[in-house]
């Protein structure tokens, strides 16, 4: 029987409260185990994100819900309905769109700016995964989440699974598990795989952006394994060394701002924008691609020095 779509409940406010208990619940298991750590400012700055970022999205929700299904009721190529398989086929794309949408959130700086409230922390652990953007709505995001609603799905679908999806990333969000069974890392997104996601170190950079399906990483080249010989090191290249939650959440505008404004070519002021974070036209800041371009010439140097113990590069290995 087919389902009223409208009538779909919004997952992720239902699940605030377990999502709650389950942070209590790793505070105390940390503190017992040793296996999940905490920063008691940490944890409180990820705590405000999340209530800032609720209220941001409720004020703008009706907006992107309206201009949906416009687009919904006068572009869309076919009725697909709501039956069962419509929710699967809706939950497999939109994962899709998400691991596309969260790629351009590395590397374009507009959506950075939103993005970077999520890896600010120097920690990871459940809070973490609470810790999300009050500004999303004013980057292009959506635009990517456009082309589902011109297939046919109805935008209250899509909404419903997104909402599904965030849930799922909510567990991954901690060091208290190692790995999951050999099948299910191969499938799913994993702490394991999470954790190289929010990792600064050089080998980790802009990898393993998969929201449930870690096939989408493998099958676009941006996977990279957690390799227990390289401990994930949190946070930003450039940690903030604040917890002011309005630094947190517009320090990245703010520069963008700075540098669109002292640019001496509007060619420089729209890179600001559409170019990778750290891209300057002189190359005197580093992107990502330029820190991880140094790092493995320095590995290649130590694999090839006469008597190295290193062996092969494991990332080039992969």
């Amino acid at each position: 029987m087919p389902i009223d779509a409208l009538s779909l409940p919004s997952p992720t406010q239902l699940a605030v409260p377990a999502f709650v208990l389950l942070v209590l619940l790793e505070i105390l298991y940390g503190w017992r185990s040793g296996r999940a750590r905490f920063e008691g400012r940490d944890t409180l700055t990820s705590l405000i994100m999340g209530l800032g970022s609720t209220i941001s999205g409720a004020l703008t929700a009706g907006f992107f819900f309206i201009l949906s299904y416009w687009i919904w009721e006068n572009f869309a190529i076919f009725d697909l309905g709501a039956s069962l398989w419509v929710f699967v086929a809706a939950f497999i794309l939109d994962d899709l769109a998400y691991y596309w949408k969260h790629r351009l959130g590395h590397r374009m700086r507009w959506m950075w700016a939103a993005h970077v409230i999520h890896h600010s922390s120097q920690h990871y652990n459940l809070s973490t995964a609470l810790r999300q953007t009050w500004t999303g709505q004013f980057t292009p995001g959506f635009l990517i989440s456009i082309p589902l609603f011109v297939m046919g799905f109805e935008p209250a679908i899509i909404f419903f699974c997104g909402g599904i999806n965030l849930i799922y990333q909510f567990w991954i969000h901690t060091e208290a598990i190692d790995r999951m069974p050999r099948w299910f890392e191969a499938v799913f997104n994993t702490p394991s795989h999470h954790r190289v996601h929010h990792a600064k170190n050089p080998r980790y950079l802009d990898a393993n952006y998969a929201g449930v399906f870690i096939i989408w990483d493998k099958f676009f080249g941006t996977f990279i394994p957690e390799e227990r010989d390289d401990p994930c090191d949190y946070g930003l290249v450039s940690d903030l060394g604040t917890f002011n939650p309005l630094r947190v959440a517009f320090h990245e505008w703010v520069g963008i701002a700075r540098d669109v404004w002292t640019a001496k070519r509007w060619r420089d002021r729209a890179m600001f924008l559409i170019a990778p974070p750290g891209w300057t036209p002189d190359g005197s800041r580093l992107t990502s691609d330029m820190i991880k371009a140094r790092w493995q010439a320095g590995q290649k140097h130590v694999n090839n020095t006469p008597g190295s113990k290193q062996g092969t590069d494991p990332v080039a290995a992969e």
